[in-house]
């Protein structure tokens, strides 16, 4: 194969002329991995929303720029005077961005008690018996914008909407659990926040819908901001049932849970002041003396991020590799320098990306456009790179023949991958559908049917 699959093409026609199709913009672009050359395609030029596909450009870019076996490091130091166990100074926790510090998700991982156990720990062996000054959380490594500048207003305040800083901790998400209401008349009720969340409260508008309606919840509330309006509903019952939803500081969340710790678990004698760096800063407090570093934190190798980022769609994983591609390319870690570093990369590999715009790192913004053109050719060049291609590959969904990653938005079903012909051939392959008419499963079936197609080859 090399040349145009006139069977595909004829699936591909079908797909287009179907009823669901008549008001749809579609890009598809169907490319032999190892020449480039063109399969199958329709529309391959035409800029449209990639989702949560877009999280296979970040990743492999960040593979290339930071390396696979890359490691971000979080440090817990001091400044002031250390004497007989007074520190007369702050305790900082220095992040440089790690999305997993704390996760109860990431495999390979500490999760939030052990990651504070190691840093109360760190403190004892350091001889520090009472601490003076402040618990800081160091959260400037990144621009203070923790979101897309373009992500909409009802996923901000949702797990998956929470914005990225220089200091992250348990994914910067909570869960909140509720009563289900026994009947359509009975609200659900708050029955508490794990783990706890100073000064955040809440406005509970939720209603009672039918016993298999499922998780219609959303939580709506600004980055920064601890007053939050929960809407929609949750399914009739009469157990718990629990969301997830985004911190307002994970700079200021982690000094509280550190300080809380300490109080705990350790015979360290603290006292009410938690903080973040921007915060005395802003306040003329904020001390300029070098720090000492009693600790430092590793995270799991890049390649291990990254496989977790793409199998689970993590949005905060790939915002995170954004920015630390700007701070350590453009010495910037902010979205609009991760950008560059991202567009640089591509360039510098022969692809062109007019008609490329990238607003995120996670595909969470619905002003991103990509061709399918470019998807497929940068999957193309993902697949001739060893390096790339044992990290990504793995990391996308599927086994046997087809290998893919989603993407998913109101009215936006996308799949980006790879898949290996009858005729061991690798095909690259981008499927880009937005503004189609009905369900998204019904988009889904579609797409699914034109890889079935591809592996026919």
């Amino acid at each position: 194969m090399g040349q145009k699959s006139t069977a595909l093409q004829n699936a591909i026609e079908k797909v287009v002329a179907t009823p669901e199709m008549k008001h749809a913009s579609l890009g598809i672009c169907v490319l032999d991995a190892k020449t480039g050359a063109v399969i199958a395609e329709h529309d391959k030029f035409r800029s449209l929303i990639p989702a949560s596909t877009l999280k296979v450009v970040t990743t492999a870019t960040a593979i290339g720029v930071l390396g696979a076996e890359y490691k971000y490091t979080t440090t817990l130091a001091y400044d002031g005077t250390l004497e007989n166990g007074v520190l007369d100074g702050n305790l900082y926790l220095q992040g440089t961005g790690d999305p997993t510090l704390g996760s109860d998700q990431m495999e390979g991982g500490k999760d939030l008690t052990a990651i504070l156990s190691s840093f109360g720990d760190a403190v004892e062996q350091a001889g520090i018996q009472e601490i003076k000054g402040y618990i800081i959380g160091d959260g400037s490594y990144f621009e203070t914008a923790v979101n897309g500048k373009s992500w909409p207003w009802y996923d901000l305040g949702n797990y998956y909407g929470a914005g990225v800083s220089g200091l992250n901790i348990h994914e910067n998400l909570y869960y909140l659990t509720f009563q289900q209401g026994g009947n359509l008349s009975t609200p659900p009720t708050i029955l508490g926040v794990r783990p706890s969340i100073p000064y955040l409260t809440f406005e509970n508008e939720l209603k009672t819908a039918g016993a298999k309606s499922g998780d219609n919840a959303y939580i709506f509330g600004a980055p920064y901001t601890y007053h939050r309006f929960i809407r929609g509903s949750l399914p009739l019952g009469t157990g718990e049932f629990t969301i997830k939803g985004s911190v307002p500081n994970s700079a200021y969340w982690s000094a509280y849970l550190f300080h809380n710790y300490l109080r705990a678990q350790t015979t360290v004698q603290v006292g009410n002041l938690v903080s973040t760096q921007g915060q005395l800063k802003r306040e003329g407090r904020a001390q300029e003396a070098d720090r000492t570093p009693i600790y430092s934190h590793y995270s799991p190798t890049l390649k291990e991020i990254v496989y977790r980022a793409n199998k689970k769609s993590v949005n905060l994983y790939c915002e995170s590799m954004l920015k630390m591609m700007g701070q350590k390319k453009e010495a910037e870690g902010s979205t609009e320098a991760g950008v560059k570093v991202v567009q640089n990369f591509w360039e510098s590999r022969g692809v062109n990306l007019d008609g490329w715009v990238m607003e995120d790192g996670s595909g969470l913004s619905p002003k991103n456009t990509i061709t399918a053109h470019q998807m497929a050719t940068m999957l193309s060049k993902i697949s001739k790179d060893e390096t790339l291609y044992a990290t990504i590959y793995p990391s996308l969904s599927g086994a046997g023949a087809v290998r893919s990653k989603s993407g998913s938005m109101e009215r936006v079903r996308c799949y980006v991958g790879y898949v290996k012909t009858k005729s061991g051939k690798l095909l690259s392959f981008a499927l880009l559908g937005n503004n189609f008419l009905g369900k998204s499963s019904v988009m889904r079936k579609h797409w699914k049917a034109l890889m079935k197609t591809m592996e026919s080859l």
